[in-house]
């Protein structure tokens, strides 16, 4: 049975094991934090990237590992880890799972999609692609339709972290298969998107139904209360978007930005029959009650502008907006672009830098900011096992941005496949996680790593 591309998305990714084929030439010094294991015991296929407490612990979720009783992709449900950095200069950082994920049979949720966020208080929020109450049914196998999910810490420490379902979608015009990471308004409502459901479209694949949803979680009026769910945008396909990627970023008047990895097929050169991709602002209604409005930033062609977007946006400081986009080009490697909007309100696209197959590869996710005005990002396999990047700005007007390798991957034992976006820590370092490679040998391709990368 062929499956979409997006099928492919929600499975381990590699399939081979990637070959050591020449030394880093790296500029920074790139080490291995933590290898996952897989099996029933240890997490593995990070889902996204990690993020810091207050204490210096990194935190993140895999795919995959964890117990083996969910369906319909692979058996394995996946977990929540931490990693506590060492107590001497020299130690080795130590992981603890915090939560296993049980799976649809236990009415849990199941197969992390994305990443996590922490609320002022200590707790973290993600999304999983599966499980729930849904009834979502995949390749003949009832999985659920992926949920919204809480972790609040222990009150004593070395205690246990508890889960609570924020929601559990149901498949239609709600929302299926969340993914990316969600934000918080400065209300505390979350926002996310889900790249299929909604009840638009019927083009986006022979497998899930409908075009995917941007929506908003708000919390319960009174404690012990429901959240509750709104749909702000249903993509229809075809003109508009469709399977939109998450890692929204909201302005300071609660507009949401955001990209869609398919749609606006005006003029797709490679993939016209779903679209090439689109960046999206949604803007709330001047009126309690009313409807959302979505436009649409930039309509992707496939060419030299990229095509399918594969991330989220950030902002610069004039609201000028960056991301990533993985094919197109004049290379076949994708690109980093930028979206700046005139005094008209029409945005247009400037290219920063066509990454090439035969060298760095493609990118494979949104980009982070460094204090100097700085993108760092990560790509793909192309002549390694991928990258982690930085591209300077140009030094005059009109020049061009500058591409600079900070540390190429070689596969086990060191990483593959850096697929989540970056972050960085008070120093300058920067932090981040791959899909494959590390030491851990019950994974196709070996289970994955969390990495750090030093000036």
């Amino acid at each position: 049975m062929a499956h979409s591309h997006f099928v492919h998305r929600l499975l381990p990714l590699l399939l081979v094991v990637l070959a050591v084929t020449s030394p880093a030439t790296a500029e920074w010094n790139e080490k291995v934090l933590y290898s996952f294991q897989g099996g029933s015991s240890d997490g593995s296929v990070p889902a996204g990237g990690v993020v810091f407490d207050k204490k210096g612990n990194l935190y993140g979720a895999t795919t995959d590992g964890g117990p083996a009783s969910c369906a319909p992709i692979g058996g394995a449900c996946g977990t929540v880890f931490q990693l506590t950095p060492p107590t001497q200069k020299g130690g080795s950082w130590t992981e603890t799972l915090i939560y296993q994920f049980q799976g649809e049979v236990s009415k849990d949720a199941s197969v992390p999609t994305g990443g996590l966020i922490f609320d002022a208080v200590g707790n973290l929020y993600g999304v999983t692609g599966y499980g729930g109450t849904g009834d979502c049914v995949l390749i003949g196998v009832k999985g659920g339709c992926g949920t919204v999910y809480e972790l609040s810490p222990p009150a004593q420490q070395g205690g246990a972290w508890t889960e609570t379902i924020l929601y559990s979608f149901q498949g239609g015009n709600d929302g299926y298969v969340p993914w990316g990471d969600l934000v918080f308004d400065k209300s505390g409502n979350l926002y996310g998107s889900t790249i299929f459901g909604g009840g638009k479209g019927t083009t986006c694949d022979p497998f899930y139904q409908y075009c995917g949803t941007v929506f908003k979680l708000s919390p319960p009026k009174k404690q012990g209360g429901a959240w509750t769910e709104k749909v702000l945008h249903s993509f229809a396909g075809g003109s508009d978007g469709a399977n939109p990627n998450g890692g929204l970023v909201l302005d300071g008047k609660g507009e949401v930005y955001g990209t869609s990895n398919s749609g606006g097929n005006q003029g797709c050169r490679y993939q016209s029959e779903v679209g090439c991709g689109t960046a999206f602002r949604l803007t709330p209604p001047g009126k309690k009650g009313g409807a959302w409005t979505e436009r649409q930033l930039y309509v992707f062609s496939g060419g030299s502008d990229g095509g399918q977007p594969n991330g989220g946006l950030v902002f610069d400081a004039k609201g000028s907006l960056y991301g990533t986009a993985l094919g197109g080009s004049p290379s076949g490697g994708g690109v980093a672009f930028r979206l700046t909007t005139s005094k008209g309100g029409r945005w247009s696209e400037t290219v920063l830098y066509w990454f090439s197959n035969s060298g760095p590869g493609a990118p494979l996710a949104g980009l982070t900011f460094g204090s100097a005005g700085d993108l760092y990002g990560t790509t793909g396999p192309g002549s390694e096992a991928g990258t982690v990047f930085r591209l300077k700005p140009p030094s005059r007007k009109g020049g061009a941005w500058t591409l600079g390798i900070l540390h190429d991957f070689t596969g086990s034992p060191d990483g593959a496949i850096p697929a989540a976006g970056l972050i960085f820590d008070k120093h300058g370092d920067l932090y981040g996680t791959t899909r494959a490679g590390g030491t851990g040998t019950t994974c196709p391709g070996y289970c994955g790593t969390a990495f750090e990368a030093t000036p």
